[in-house]
């Protein structure tokens, strides 16, 4: 899928699992959450979204960050090219599906959430310090929020309204 918006070139590709089908628009909402990520970041450019399952973001996980067993998402920056591609995210249905039900929170949501975590990382945002950890969340929230989702960081500050 890959919607004609004028400003980004944003790809996805479902390879697996049961995206497309839980949720059913698994594409669009993907695509509208990278787009937002972007705006957010003022950051354009062009990426892609796999949306696979749990064994393809296991191998990926070895062959890239030799670590064993699936993630709920990958990002892939890209090298500085003149193209302006930024990357690549993948997400694994199984785990991004267990993960929502334990934490009480829609597929729908946590699928935004995870593109828009990945996206940003392609941008340069981090969170390995707790100052960073906090720039790149209350982004996430900020486009969280635009597209209609609660915030997913509601729960551990102990925002009761938003869960």
């Amino acid at each position: 899928m890959t919607p004609d918006d004028g400003n980004s070139d944003i790809e996805v590709l479902v390879e697996g699992g049961e995206w497309g089908r839980i949720p059913p628009d698994a594409p669009a909402l993907a695509f509208r959450a990278a787009r937002a990520a972007l705006a957010a970041a003022n950051a354009p450019g062009g990426l892609a979204i796999l949306l696979a399952d749990d064994a393809r973001l296991a191998a990926l996980n070895s062959a890239f960050r030799a670590k064993a067993g699936p993630t709920n998402v990958l990002s892939f920056p890209a090298p500085a090219n003149p193209e302006g591609w930024l990357g690549d995210v993948a997400l694994a249905f199984e785990t991004c599906r267990r993960e929502a039900e334990a934490q009480g929170k829609r597929l729908e949501h946590h699928l935004q959430h995870l593109v828009a975590h990945g996206v940003l990382h392609l941008v340069g945002y981090d969170h390995a310090t707790d100052a960073e950890a906090s720039v790149m969340e209350g982004l996430e929230a900020k486009i969280l929020a635009g597209l209609g989702a609660p915030d997913p960081y509601a729960a551990e500050r102990g925002d009761h309204g938003q869960s």
